[in-house]
């Protein structure tokens, strides 16, 4: 079981207590920390208490950036300042990662030609945004005797957007459904 409560969690089963941030001042609880200055310069192994002590008078924190060295590494900082700007490099990350959506459209073995071109559309329109096409073939009754009427209808589908995307998997049976996954094809850089 897992319970939360503000930045911890506390997984039940284990009887361990972890922390997603780093530990800061009174919580820092070994006798002794390799400290580092406020402008980065090495201090040397000294107790917990005057490393305290000294951040205090700088009118800044002690922060714990490596608890698993020995004896455990901390800084003198700002860490309002810290904890600021690394949520800057992470909203900066978010927004240049590209995040991939799988858009699905469905068919039917005996489709009509202008149903076929409808949902052809949507499956173009869908790579041209850059997202992932799911095709989906449903059977029905004695339609699942046929697979070769989904296998044909895919590969027709396949031909038709070719330009548009890249076939990412090839058609599988999945019980009464056949699937097929279309990727946007890569567009080379002129």
């Amino acid at each position: 079981m897992r319970f939360k409560c503000g930045t911890h969690c506390f997984f039940k089963s284990l009887g361990v207590l972890i922390s997603a941030e780093a530990r800061i001042n009174e919580r820092i609880r070994v006798p002794e920390v390799r400290l580092v200055g406020p402008s980065g310069e090495q201090v040397g192994i000294v107790r917990t208490d005057d490393a305290r002590k000294l951040a205090y008078e700088a009118d800044l924190d002690l922060v714990e950036v490596a608890p698993k060295a020995k004896p455990p590494v901390a800084k003198i900082m700002d860490y309002g300042k810290f904890k600021y700007e690394q949520d800057q490099k992470a909203r900066e990350a978010r927004k240049n990662q590209q995040q991939t959506v799988v858009k699905e459209q469905k068919f039917r073995p005996k489709i009509d030609e202008h149903d076929y071109q409808t949902k052809k559309g949507n499956v173009e329109r869908f790579l041209e945004k850059g997202n992932k096409v799911k095709v989906t073939i449903m059977f029905r009754g004695r339609e699942q005797a046929r697979p070769e009427l989904g296998y044909r209808l895919l590969e027709r589908l396949a031909e038709d957007i070719g330009e548009l995307g890249v076939v990412e998997s090839r058609p599988k049976q999945d019980g009464r459904n056949m699937t097929m996954v279309f990727g946007p094809a890569r567009k080379g850089k002129k």
